[in-house]
């Protein structure tokens, strides 16, 4: 199991508002992994342009 990175009890209030539907324990787990993801690629992106920040532009948009 990786460190979760997002707020369980948010993703669930979300879901929850939204639908009405209620959510399994593995979605932030998921979700988390994802999110590390992006970072990951949001970090070497702002790498390859000589920056020691990540700004919103390295964020991938490729979802």
């Amino acid at each position: 199991m990786s460190e979760i990175l997002v707020v369980s009890s948010k993703v669930k209030a979300f879901i929850k508002e939204k639908s009405g539907m209620n959510t399994s324990g593995t979605v932030p787990e998921e979700l988390s992994k994802r999110v590390q993801a992006i970072l990951e690629k949001s970090i070497q992106n702002a790498q390859n342009a000589g920056r020691k920040t990540v700004m919103d532009k390295d964020v991938p948009t490729n979802l």
